[in-house]
């Protein structure tokens, strides 16, 4: 039987796995959106670490401490570690397996047996007793590499899982900074609200006092009241969109929502890039995306149980054996004539079963089939994130430029239109339009700075920044430790 084993040692049925090749653009169509020399390599290890690129101390803070005890991630870790569980057992069924046992036995006879016929076949009224002890031993000789195609199976969803655990990673790195955004641009929106409504209660008052003078009808000071409310109004629905913020990164982070109140709830600038940001070239995302590299290695497991499934379409070889000691007195059973041993080889060979062994290959064929294509899927989405990304990211910092000029010249029109108010040279409508484009020009303004986060945020995400393995994360478990698992029982 060892030398069948060393003959067929290397047959190992189903397909042998090929990495795909997934055809990528020489570069990204909406790169003008960046400079031209962000797509230098060197700058590269700026991805790990993106969100330091902003500069906002409170935001390193809230992502390194979700980094630490986040839900999400200790989530994915216990995937990880059932991965690596999983990959141990296929490791152990390439070896031997052992089994001690012991036992006591005691026995009357039955008149209504014949003699010899167990368990009461001792003759009438006979007693007995059987002592036991021994190991019992069977090993399944992996011929034509169904164990194999298991380990590499399991290798493979190891590993894919270590890649979602970098997309847990990733995603929660910039969920933290979109809501951390969304709040600095809930609390801008505030403040030029704020801004607004001060120069909207100037013009209101200035309204009364002309109006007390009989330099101004009512309708002027009913119209300047208005505006003020609208103003108002505004403001408890900006306030709850920053409270919302701050309870989402306090669940992120696995915290009450409460607790990030006193923390959060102080206005801050909307983070803005301090560097260019790297971008490379979409040949990098097959490497950086996690859920590229998940979905790589999810194809190859699903390859491996291929061969899995066409093992069961050939014979089954083993070795099996006992031995141990046993006795009818117990004074005897360590003694050497009460050993006994058995040993010998099996076969077993499935002849007929109506197909089923078949079509489960054919099952796992059209699986491997689905991963490759949810595999060119999710390359196809990763270039359109990142292109989509791009383009916001680029049309935003056009739009930015354009409602800052717009905003300086609304906010000289404020003035001249209140200063020839006062001298009475234009009418109280001519402030009103001024002041509500103001406050239209500087919403939008800083609507759009969130806007132009929001897209940076994404085009980092997109392109796979903020994870990284650790090279002993990667460590398999080995053939020696499953057979020191084996030992251990």
């Amino acid at each position: 039987m060892a030398s069948i084993g060393a003959v067929f040692a290397g047959c190992t049925v189903g397909p042998d796995y090929v990495a795909p090749k997934a055809a990528m653009p020489a570069r990204y169509v909406e790169r003008h959106a960046m400079p031209a020399r962000v797509e230098d390599p060197v700058h590269a290890a700026q991805l790990d670490t993106w969100w330091k690129n902003f500069g906002d101390p409170t935001l390193d803070a809230l992502i390194d401490e979700a980094l630490r005890q986040a839900p999400d991630i200790e989530q994915a870790e216990a995937r990880v570690g059932e991965a690596r569980a999983l990959r141990g057992i296929a490791g152990a069924a390439d070896l031997p397996e052992v089994d001690a046992g012991s036992a006591y036995k005691r026995t009357h006879g039955s008149a209504n047996v014949p003699l010899g016929v167990q368990p009461g076949g001792l003759g009438r009224g006979a007693n007995g007793n059987l002592w036991q002890a021994g190991f019992d031993a069977s090993w399944e000789i992996d011929l034509f590499g169904g164990a194999r195609r298991g380990v590499e199976s399991a290798d493979a969803s190891y590993q894919a899982e270590l890649a979602s655990r970098g997309d847990v990673t990733l995603t929660l790195v910039a969920e933290i900074a979109r809501d951390y955004v969304e709040l600095r641009g809930a609390q801008r929106r505030l403040e030029v609200a704020r801004d607004n409504l001060s120069i909207q209660q100037d013009a209101l008052a200035l309204t009364r006092s002309q109006f007390d003078a009989g330099l101004a009808s009512r309708l002027d000071v009913l119209r300047a009241q208005a505006q003020v409310s609208d103003t108002q109004a505004e403001l408890p629905a900006l306030t709850e969109t920053a409270r919302a913020s701050i309870y989402r990164i306090g669940a992120l982070l696995g915290r009450p929502p409460e607790d990030l109140l006193a923390r959060l709830d102080v206005s801050g600038a909307i983070p803005a890039p301090c560097a260019d940001v790297p971008i490379g070239l979409p040949s990098d995302l097959l490497q950086r995306r996690p859920d590229i590299r998940a979905a790589e290695r999810r194809l190859a497991a699903a390859n491996a149980r291929i061969g899995m499934a066409k093992a069961d379409l050939y014979p089954h070889f083993s070795l099996t054996g006992a031995a141990g000691l046993e006795s009818l007195n117990a004074s005897t059973l360590l003694t050497a004539p009460s050993r006994y041993l058995a040993v010998g080889p099996s076969v077993r060979w499935l002849i007929f079963d109506a197909g089923k062994v078949r079509f489960a290959v054919s099952a796992e064929q059209a699986r491997t089939d689905q991963a490759e294509a949810a595999y060119r899927r999710t390359v196809l989405d990763a270039l359109r994130d990142v292109e989509t990304a791009l383009d916001a990211y680029g049309q935003s910092r056009v739009r930015r430029e354009q409602l800052a000029a717009e905003t300086a010249s609304d906010r000289d029109a404020v003035t001249l239109a209140t200063r020839l108010y006062r001298q009475g040279l234009t009418d109280f409508i001519s402030v009103l339009d001024a002041e509500r484009s103001l406050y239209k020009a500087d919403d939008k303004l800083a609507q759009t700075d969130r806007d132009t986060a929001l897209a940076l945020v994404a085009l980092y995400k997109s392109l796979g920044g903020g994870w990284h393995t650790p090279p002993a994360a990667q460590t398999l478990p080995r053939e020696q430790d499953a057979a020191a698992i084996v030992l251990q029982r």
